[in-house]
């Protein structure tokens, strides 16, 4: 491992906002967050900086690395006084080194954004400024087009003025740009990364990793990132892959400091729970609890009606809930609390929360002329037909009366009037969801969040700090309020501790999510220039710091194991530690071995009722259960179930398996989590619900279940049978054989199956096999628990996480060989060089269909709609029912898409056929895309489909970048007829208000 960059800290003094000189001062370590945020406007600063790396500043102008000072002329003026950290910023950029700036959202980040362009400006070089979304994209190109002239603009849409000094662009444009090698890259001296927290995201966090990793050194980086708490880690990578310093600049310094309310459900009024200074109110807490066992007791009696109306508000309903926004919104309104941003985590919830406010208006006479007059302007851009439709027209009166809604489905036109409108305060209650937080600085006075939890595809869970933080962020605007409200509604009582984590937390740390994708892979393998390889990415990526970083702590825990081994007894040890040996060693091929048993394909068929299967879940070991049943269950509702055992991984089926539990564990619905028994406690034997991986053994006997299960004494026999079979069969109930009873052939598996057997008969031979000394056996055993781990260990800090991708790469270097991709060499050919133009839909599947000749029999409309299923989207509720010329393309995707994952599962690959197939394949729009492109209005395609029509829209959009990368594919592989195609297919899309121009641009 490298040698660790050092790192000088210091923190800026407290001083005013009006000073604008700071005298820094050494110190060892930052403050704890809590003491540093009550001392007053004060800023973090630490500095990485690579081994033996010497200054060559002029310390009078620019001060040292780790006093940054800056006392020469400004490349821009501000109309305000800088904070001490954008000062600190400032003296950072003008030393020409790179910079991470990590503050609340309201703080004042775009300031140092700005003065980096000021430089490149001054400098006669070029900027680029690259942001999560293409929405946000254009948004910054106005803004910044209004400070700078020379802008210009470039996403997958749309692109204005490529050759200007500062580029706006997102993200996945610049990696591209890399890539290709772009020529634009030899003028640019700085890059902007804007939300850089953007990197934890699992599907896209990987681009703004592989991005940093290719910047050339020469380049110099501003990082605009949410607060964080490991932001000097991040700092220390970047020194460490470019080897130059790297700045942090980090303050959790609120402008407006923020009071935290909470609204109990149907409740009355407001509870302070943490006051602008950050202290937790315990008291209030209480009388918050209070209000609930009240309600309790006072609900007792007309329960029934009022459960399935309260529940629901969290889970997308607003049966009670709607009243209790309707309070709250006009309370604030009467206190003068506005505007306001109320969030749900549901789309449709938003909308319903403001037609429920159909009573309430904000807006005077002038203000709803005002809002008239955007509105007529607006929509302007669209063609006579689409600005009636309804999503428009319902609009306008909503917005008269100063109510608005935001969320990713609405059309983009709408959304954007919406957001012009709030930033010019004609907007006094917005209902979003939490997509509104992301990005541009538009704060309000009041933030309301009508649920405490979200569905986040897996479960309902807490909202993180880091979630509330960005969320809560909006609330107070700098130099208009004195302190910003946030209110907390809850519909049940909550832990004390739950809540404060949630409001005091510490921001989340950036974590790296980093991947191997093909598109990585065979452009990196095209491009061969020495140091350009995936090796070199694996080694370089942020998880590879972050995982070597971690290794001293694993180093700590084997001193502390060895310490433990050399306690424990030591007498006649080689003869145990043999036997331990033989143990583990069973165990861990045998867990190999069940791990290709349940296979569905493979398990199912033997599941029968009755059969005799052993459950193991983390460090649990159940026993021997009894099979009564098996079903195919989405991994969604398996959450649901209170009672499941679950796997880490995989188990789309259940198996209903009867197993021997705590007597606690009863069987009403809302059972506790089952348990075994403990040691000579009677147990009972109940039906758990179990994931497939859990299956540790598969007996060759089957035992008649009767039909009935539901009285006790039916479950008690079957209790009974297995105990006398435990006894019948000292050695263990005999295994089904992989081999001879289940018929898997494969050599490799044989060979598996026969040293099992071959560690058996040594097991079975043992002299400690029959030993009767419990208490002996059990710190010989904990010893060789010990030995293991520590073995364990020691190779783990010795192979490193590389190892792990290294393998990954050459499995995934053998799909690309199967497929054609590259050839015995690693060489990029014809079908691997259309493949390194795609990285909007999956390479591998559509470069496939390109090759094997699906596009050639279709028509350009028809193109479009099987091109449609590759763009991830919403997914509709309803049953998809296809014409004829859709249905047949659609059966040769699955079915390429289904012999592609079988290729990546024989080569290796953890790859769920079904689930690939599922996840890739999405045909929701296909009808809707066909009809589109052969000439439907907006109009008819929206009535065809429950999904969204901003959902819609976006997904059309990125259809017409993907078509665009098609039609690239093909010119790049000489294939004339598909590229005019694709390019036919992108034009019959690009009409209307499907690709009316944004406002901002």
């Amino acid at each position: 491992m490298e040698e660790s960059p050092t790192l000088g800290k210091r923190k800026a003094p407290d001083e005013p906002e009006s000073t604008s000189k700071h005298s820094p001062e050494e110190i060892p370590k930052p403050e704890p967050a809590a003491k540093r945020r009550n001392s007053g406007r004060t800023c973090v600063h630490e500095v990485a900086v690579p081994t033996g790396y010497t200054s060559t500043k002029d310390e009078a102008i620019h001060g040292t690395l780790a006093s940054p000072v800056y006392n020469g002329k400004m490349a821009k003026t501000y109309p305000f006084n800088l904070d001490s950290f954008q000062q600190v910023s400032v003296a950072c950029l003008e030393r020409n080194e790179s910079v991470l700036v990590s503050a609340h959202t309201s703080a004042g980040k775009t300031a140092v954004a700005e003065y980096a362009i000021a430089m490149a400006f001054r400098d006669k070089q070029r900027v680029i400024y690259t942001s999560p979304l293409k929405a946000l994209s254009n948004q910054k190109y106005r803004e910044l087009s209004q400070e700078f002239s020379d802008v210009g603009l470039m996403t997958g849409d749309v692109t204005l003025s490529p050759n200007a000094s500062c580029l706006v662009m997102t993200t996945e444009i610049l990696r591209g740009m890399l890539y290709r090698g772009s020529e634009v890259l030899k003028e640019v001296a700085w890059v902007i990364f804007d939300e850089i927290h953007y990197m934890k995201d699992r599907e896209r966090g990987v681009v703004w990793e592989e991005s940093i990793i290719f910047l050339p050194p020469a380049i110099k980086m501003v990082f605009l990132s949410a607060t964080m708490s490991n932001a000097t880690e991040f700092a220390e990578w970047i020194c460490n892959l470019h080897k130059q310093p790297c700045h942090v600049v980090y303050t959790d310094f609120r402008p407006t400091p923020l009071q935290h309310y909470v609204f109990p459900m149907g409740g009355s009024g407001l509870y302070l729970v943490v006051d602008e200074n950050e202290q937790f109110k315990e008291d209030n807490f209480m009388k918050l609890q209070d209000t609930f066992t009240k309600q309790k007791k006072q609900g007792e009696g007309n329960r029934s009606g009022n459960a399935k109306a309260s529940g629901r508000i969290a889970k997308g309903g607003t049966a009670s809930g709607g009243s209790d926004i309707y309070k709250i919104v006009k309370m604030i309104m009467e206190r003068k609390f506005q505007p306001v941003i109320i969030f749900s985590f549901s789309r449709r919830e938003c909308e319903q929360h403001a037609m429920s406010m159909s009573k309430l208006d904000f807006n005077t006479k002038e203000e709803k002329d005002d809002v008239e007059q955007v509105f007529r302007n607006a929509v302007l851009c669209l063609n006579e037909e689409d600005r009636n439709l309804p999503a428009i027209e319902l609009m306008l009166p909503l917005l008269q009366r100063g109510i608005a809604v935001h969320h990713s489905g609405l059309l983009p036109i709408i959304k954007e009037l919406v957001e012009l409108l709030f930033q010019e305060g004609l907007v006094k209650a917005l209902f979003a969801t939490e997509t509104f937080a992301m990005g541009l600085n538009m704060p309000a006075k009041t933030v309301v969040f009508t649920s405490v939890k979200k569905w986040d595809g897996d479960s309902h869970r807490y909202i993180g700090s880091g979630e509330y933080i960005q969320m809560s962020g909006r609330a107070g605007r700098r130099g208009k309020d004195e302190r910003g409200i946030c209110i907390i509604m809850i519909d049940e009582q909550m832990e004390m501790n739950t809540l404060k984590d949630m409001v005091l937390g510490k921001p989340a740390p950036l974590v790296s999510t980093f991947r191997l994708s093909y598109y990585s892979i065979l452009n990196l393998m095209s491009r061969a220039e020495g140091q350009f390889t995936a090796e070199h990415v694996i080694k370089n990526s942020f998880h590879q710091f972050q995982y070597e970083k971690a290794l001293p702590d694993v180093g700590q825990r084997v001193s502390k194991l060895e310490e433990e081994a050399a306690m424990l007894d030591a007498s006649g040890e080689a003869e145990v530690v043999e036997y331990h040996k033989i143990r583990l060693e069973i165990a861990q091929l045998e867990m190999k071995m069940m791990s290709e048993i349940t296979r569905p394909e493979r398990i199912l068929y033997f599941l029968l009722p009755g059969r005799l299967v052993k459950v193991h879940e983390g460090g649990t070991d159940w026993g021997w259960g009894v099979v009564v049943n098996v079903l195919k269950k989405p991994s969604a509702a398996l959450n649901k179930l209170p009672s499941a055992l679950t796997a880490s991984r995989g188990g789309g089926y259940i198996v209903d398996t009867l197993l021997h539990c705590s007597p606690g564990s009863s069987d009403n619905g809302s059972r506790p989590k089952p348990c075994p028994p403990r040691p000579g406690e009677k147990g009972e034997m109940h039906v758990v619900p179990v994931q497939l991986p859990l299956i540790s053994a598969l007996s060759k006997i089957r035992l008649s279940i009767p039909s009935d299960l539901r009285p006790l004494e039916a479950r008690q026999s079957i209790l009974l049978a297995v105990q006398e079979l435990g006894t019948r069969f000292p050695n263990g109930l005999p295994k089904l054989n992989p081999v001879k009873d289940m018929g898997i052939e494969e050599p490799e598996f044989v060979d598996l199956v026969s040293q099992i057997e071959e560690l058996e008969r040594k097991l079975f031979s043992h002299p400690l096999h029959k030993c009767q000394d419990e208490q002996q056996i059990k710190s010989f055993q904990r010893k060789a628990e010990v030995n293991h781990e520590i073995q364990q260990l020691k190779a783990k800090m010795r192979d490193s996480q590389l190892q792990k991708f290294r393998d990954e790469l050459k499995n995934r270097a053998r799909v690309l060989k199967k497929l054609g991709h590259i050839d015995a060499d690693g060489v990029v050919q014809l079908k691997g060089r259309a493949a390194c133009l795609i990285d909007t839909g999956d390479e591998l599947l559509v470069t496939e269909l390109m090759f094997n000749g699906t596009f050639n029999d279709l028509d350009h409309h028809q193109v479009a709609a099987l091109a449609s299923c590759f763009i991830p989207g919403d997914r509709s509720n309803e049953q998809i029912h296809l014409r004829t010329e859709l249905a047949k393309p659609l059966q040769q995707l699955q079915e390429s898409a289904r012999r592609i994952a079988e290729i990546q599962r024989e080569c290796k690959l953890e790859v769920n056929v079904d689930e690939y197939v599922e996840s890739t394949v999405r045909p929701y729009l296909m009808d809707v895309i066909y009809c589109w492109s052969k000439g439907a209005t907006f109009a008819e395609i929206i009535d065809m489909t429950d999904i969204f029509e901003g959902s819609i829209i976006r997904l059309a959009r990125r259809l017409d970048e993907f078509l665009n990368q098609l039609r690239a594919a093909a010119q790049a592989v000489g294939e004339v007829d598909l590229e005019k195609k694709f390019a036919a297919s992108s034009e019959s899309l690009r009409r209307g208000i499907m690709f009316a121009n944004s406002l901002y641009l």
